[in-house]
């Protein structure tokens, strides 16, 4: 009887006692495909919490349990995964320009053993930007909040600075660091700094602590943007992006393929087709906020 095959999952945020979209989506993928955890399918977990340094023994344990292939989320884990195995597949879910950061060789052919899901953020950020004016007239001064040692909040602080120019916005970088962040400190320099908004840039660890960042926007009367909804349902003001539950419910996809003899290197790296715009109505009252209509009618979900 052939062996049943393993999964190894890396969970950049949440821990095992919590549901995330991300996990849920996953194991949703699988049962749609006819897959059970423990019966035709194991699923192996390790939890970063936002811990990054811990990705690396995660995927190096994985490789010694010859797993049958490697799902991660974060840039961080796809480098970790690169540099530990060249035969194990590895499915990455949600990363930032794999191609610009030389993961893989293309969207269409990736090439090695590495395929999946990518977002190619550049367009996403001056949406976001936008939203933010639409919201706010006559915004001026926005914060960056973002991760410094995150290779992705690299590229994306990169991205907003581009694109704030063209929209007479002034960017001021609230950067943080350390597997756990004192955001105290950074929403304190927003204030000195005279800062009007706030937007996040998603990291394995900021995406790990969305109340804490939420409710200190919010105490600091800051209308606020991100690019995952898990914000905004945790009392951010908006969130514009692709929905974590569908990608990751996406990857299953990937892993089907793998496991029916499909290589990594020529199943050709997706994209999200869908973005979403949410918004939290009950925290824009609380800013003393009116959502423009034109902006409300353009929403996928609305918390009220």
């Amino acid at each position: 009887m052939k062996n049943i095959p393993r999964i190894g999952i890396v969970a950049g945020s949440g821990g095992a006692q919590i549901s995330t979209p991300t996990l849920d989506g996953l194991r949703q993928g699988l049962r749609d495909l006819g897959y059970v955890d423990g019966k035709n399918i194991m699923l192996e977990y390790r939890y970063a919490e936002g811990k990054q340094e811990r990705v690396p023994n995660f995927v190096a344990e994985f490789v010694r349990l010859n797993v049958d292939a490697i799902v991660v989320g974060s840039s961080a884990g796809i480098r970790a995964a690169k540099q530990a195995t060249t035969t194990i597949p590895i499915v990455m879910v949600s990363v930032v320009d794999p191609v610009a950061a030389g993961t893989v060789d293309s969207l269409a052919r990736p090439g090695r053993n590495i395929t999946g899901l990518a977002i190619l953020t550049r367009e996403l950020s001056g949406k976001r930007l936008e939203l933010l004016k639409e919201v706010l007239p006559s915004l001026r001064r926005i914060g960056v909040l973002w991760h410094q040692e995150s290779p992705s909040s690299i590229v994306g602080f990169k991205e907003y600075t581009s694109v704030a120019d063209a929209l007479k916005l002034q960017l001021h970088s609230l950067q943080v660091q350390g597997p756990e962040p004192d955001f105290s400190i950074a929403f304190q320099a927003a204030i000195t700094q005279k800062i009007a908004a706030l937007i996040t840039i998603g990291s394995p660890v900021l995406n790990n602590h969305p109340k804490q960042i939420a409710e200190l926007a919010l105490k600091n009367r800051l209308p606020s943007i991100y690019e995952r909804n898990r914000f905004v349902e945790a009392a951010g003001l908006m969130s514009y992006g692709s929905n974590e539950r569908e990608d990751w419910r996406r990857a299953a996809v990937y892993v089907d393929k793998i496991l029916r003899g499909a290589k990594p290197a020529d199943l050709p790296i997706e994209q999200p087709i869908k973005f979403e715009l949410v918004i939290n109505l009950k925290t824009a009252k609380q800013l003393g906020l009116t959502i423009p209509p034109n902006v409300l009618a353009r929403a996928d979900k609305v918390i009220k």
